[in-house]
């Protein structure tokens, strides 16, 4: 059966939708759409009456490119008042030979899982950091071996009911099953996880519309967060306010004019637009670069004063991601605030190779490394509905991704 997963992403500016097949622990991007979101302040959904129709077009999108009905899916939420605690549990292995299937491992989990102490936060996430057998061996992930005994600690994660009801209730009057639901946070990493990553402690932050999140990983696993009220919607305001122009032109010369830092930003490039009086007037790339760079620095400023609070561990890595980083220039401020130890992340998957699609991209890869290790196949389409999507059955060219894009190729 083919892997194929598709996510959910809600922030106040944008809806993200990917949809995407693990073939061999790479990531293959199917379909990807954005919109307009509305009725969401803070990553938090405030109108769910608001935020239905963009919803439903997202959903859409995605559902023409790959010309299938998306029936289930998985959603992001964010870090804000989230809370972690350890967690530990242990169940007897009753199998022939005490030999550890991916049943057993689930069994552990959600043992570990009732351990949890707050009932007035929702269980979204249980993150094992290992799991221990009889003999006192350490591993982390105990499959095909046997053992009388199988215990794990990990971190539990949970959430406020308000950061996830409200889109749970859009998507159930939308016809759509919630599979799982985590935080964005744990996309961001997934990501960009790798084995040295694995062993280490670090920060990934992630620059959002109106929030800056920072997210502390140990080993992989999600220790902590903090949600500054910071993010790119405020340079939106600032070049708006100075410059009495709507801000969707605000927005529009942010990401395609300014640039991040002030000092290739060129006086002679200048470009005309319209304001709020029904005048044009002209900007310069560099008095707006200027705007530009006096927020990013406060917003840097302040996440480098916040990840000093969130650990007392050694950080060996801090990764950039979310949309302002994508920001010409973006680079060269960042590392004027944080020095040489820190990186913008770099999304290479084919259709999504931009930081914006990091946490849906990664919450697809961290579904797949939960699934391998409850040794639990999925996929949100049927068999029928994959030799579709594969092409193999294209009466007309256009029902299949491949035949669109074969299309696309010959015709022109």
């Amino acid at each position: 059966m083919r892997k194929i997963m598709a996510c959910l992403d809600v922030g106040s500016d944008t809806i993200k939708c990917v949809v995407g097949e693990m073939i061999r622990r790479k990531l293959n991007v199917l379909a990807v759409a954005e919109t307009s979101s509305k009725g969401v302040k803070n990553g938090i959904v405030e109108d769910p009456n608001s935020l239905l129709e963009p919803l439903k077009s997202v959903i859409q999108k995605c559902e023409e490119i790959i010309g299938l009905r998306i029936r289930q899916m998985i959603v992001a939420v964010p870090a804000s008042n989230a809370e972690f605690q350890v967690v530990v549990g242990s169940v007897a292995i009753t199998n022939e030979g005490n030999l550890i299937e991916g049943k057993d491992v689930i069994r552990v989990l959600q043992k570990a899982i009732k351990a949890r102490k707050n009932d007035n936060l929702e269980y979204i996430s249980m993150m094992p950091t290992s799991f221990s057998l009889d003999d006192n061996r350490i591993v982390k992930d105990p499959k095909g071996l046997t053992s009388k005994i199988l215990s794990v600690r990990g971190v539990c994660v949970s959430t406020p009911k308000k950061n996830i009801y409200p889109i749970l209730a859009c998507l159930e009057r939308l016809g759509v099953d919630v599979l799982d639901i985590t935080l964005s946070s744990i996309g961001d990493y997934f990501e960009y996880k790798n084995k040295e990553l694995d062993k280490k402690v670090g920060v990934v932050v992630n620059i959002g519309d109106e929030t800056t999140t920072m997210s502390v990983f140990n080993k992989g696993v999600l220790t902590n967060t903090s949600v500054t009220l910071l993010g790119g919607q405020n340079i939106d305001n600032d070049i708006s306010f100075i410059y009495k122009i709507p801000i969707k032109t605000a927005k529009d010369l942010k990401e395609e004019f300014a640039l991040a830092h002030k000092n290739m930003a060129q006086t002679s490039d200048i470009v005309t637009v319209e304001n709020k009086s029904a005048e044009m007037i002209q900007i310069n790339q560099f008095e707006i670069s200027e705007i530009v760079m006096s927020r990013i620095l406060e917003i840097l400023n302040l996440s480098k004063k916040e990840i000093n609070h969130l650990t007392k561990k050694e950080i060996s890595y801090i990764i950039f991601t979310g949309g302002l980083t994508e920001s010409k220039d973006f680079n060269i401020i960042l590392q004027e605030v944080y020095g040489n130890d820190v990186t913008v992340g770099n999304i290479m998957e084919i259709g999504a190779r931009n930081n914006k699609y990091g946490s849906c991209l990664g919450l697809l890869k961290y579904y797949a490394y939960n699934a391998k290790l409850k040794d639990k196949d999925y996929s949100i389409f049927s068999i029928d509905e994959q030799q579709v999507l594969s092409g193999a059955n294209f009466g007309d060219q256009n029902d299949s991704v491949i035949g669109k894009l074969f299309g696309y190729i010959f015709n022109g």
